[in-house]
This record gives C-alpha cells, sequence and structure tokens, in this order.
C-alpha cells in the first residue's frame, strides 16, 4: 500500500465512490424499470385474484339460489297434494253446517286464493331483497388502484 492510499479524502479530489455512486445510479435506473415491472406484474397477478374471487362469489350465491329453489319446489309439490285434499274436507265440513256442497267448495276456494296471492306477495318482496351480487369484491377492485397508489 503507498501512503496516497491511506490518506485522508478531501473535497477537491475525484475519489472512488463519486464512480461508484455514479454507478449505483445508473443501476438504479435499471432497478426502477425491474421495479415497475415486477409492480405491473403484481398488479395484473391482483387483478386475476380478483376476478377469480368474484368468479366463486356469484358461482357460490348461484348454488345459494338453486338449492333454495329445488327445495321450495319440492315443498310446493307435497304442499299441493296435502292442501288439496284439506280443502276438500274443510268444503266438505263447510257443506254440512250451511247445506250447500257448491257455495262451500266456492267459499273455500276463494279463501284459498287469496291466501295464495298474500304468500305470493311475500315471496316476491323477499326475493327482491337477495343480493346476487358480490358486494366484497366490487369494493375490494374499487380499492385496489389504491391500494397500487400505496394510498390505504
Amino acid at each position: 500500500m503507498s501512503s496516497a492510499d491511506t490518506r485522508p479524502f478531501s473535497a477537491d479530489e475525484p475519489h472512488v465512490i463519486g464512480r461508484t455512486a455514479t454507478s449505483a445510479a445508473g443501476a438504479g435506473g435499471d432497478n426502477i424499470v425491474d421495479l415497475m415491472r415486477e409492480l405491473v406484474g403484481q398488479g395484473t397477478h391482483l387483478a386475476d385474484q380478483q376476478l377469480s374471487l368474484i368468479k366463486a362469489e356469484v358461482r357460490e350465491s348461484a348454488a345459494d339460489v338453486k338449492t333454495a329453489v329445488g327445495g321450495m319446489l319440492g315443498a310446493a309439490v307435497v304442499g299441493i297434494a296435502g292442501l288439496g285434499v284439506v280443502l276438500m274436507g274443510v268444503a266438505y265440513l263447510l257443506a254440512d253446517a250451511i247445506d250447500n256442497l257448491g257455495l262451500a267448495t266456492l267459499i273455500v276456494g276463494a279463501l284459498t286464493l287469496l291466501l295464495a296471492y298474500l304468500l305470493y306477495r311475500g315471496a316476491v318482496s323477499k326475493m327482491s331483497a337477495t343480493h346476487i351480487s358480490p358486494d366484497r369484491s366490487q369494493r375490494t377492485l374499487g380499492r385496489t388502484p389504491d391500494a397500487l397508489r400505496g394510498e390505504l
């Protein structure tokens, strides 16, 4: 080692540190490009994951609705058969009370139609309150651009 290598740095002399800093700045430029490429790749991956989540939520909601409709259909078939027998019995009991089978059957039929209408209106209001859209995923997608910018 020479004495020039061991002396303290002076502000007037260019040193290796200056060249290293310059090359590091050049390498930093490459790193920024790599970071941007990685950010775009991660953004694409995030968008793909969000799309998969939306699809899964829609499939889950559709499966729930299909199961509910199937159960309602089965209950309706059994209920209609049972209701027919019960209404026939009620019509005969009313006919014995008023001594007119035709009028008794008409009264029971009209009351049954009224009840069916009320049940239908209740079902329509309940069905309109059902949400099939993937709300959580929509909220997350709305926040994704802010997250990419670092603004959580």
